[in-house]
């Protein structure tokens, strides 16, 4: 199947998604902060397929840093993103949608709703 980056530093959140991807037949690889995210994501040669990205990552990169950064590499620039946040304002919505976030999801999720959605953007 896929190969999806899980960007995300709650440990129990990230377990759900791990769990979640690979039951559903996915390789996962994951980070929980955003430069291990674009090295990840960039530094292999091999894009991921789908990136599920956090909004709020501790260290100097944030949800929406990836996001942007993703987007300027060539190697990921197609990639979609989906950005699973808590950050509920519109204007967040707005900030992770201009920043390169495909699909902008709110914590918390609805498990079957997020696999639904990873399957349309995997295609």
């Amino acid at each position: 199947m896929a190969r999806i980056l899980v960007v995300e530093d709650d440990a129990d959140v990230h377990a759900l998604l791990q769990m979640l991807l690979e039951d559903a037949g996915h390789t996962v690889w994951s980070c929980t902060d955003g430069q291990a995210a674009l090295t990840l994501a960039t530094g292999t040669g091999e894009a991921p397929d789908l990136v599920l990205l956090d909004g709020a990552l501790p260290g100097e990169l944030d949800g929406l840093d990836v996001a942007r950064a993703l987007r300027a590499h060539p190697l990921t620039a197609e990639v979609p993103v989906l950005m699973l946040t808590a950050r509920s304002r519109p204007q967040d919505e707005e900030q992770g949608i201009e920043a390169g976030a495909t699909e902008y999801v709110l914590k918390p999720f609805d498990t079957d709703a997020l696999l639904g959605r990873v399957a349309v953007l995997l295609g």
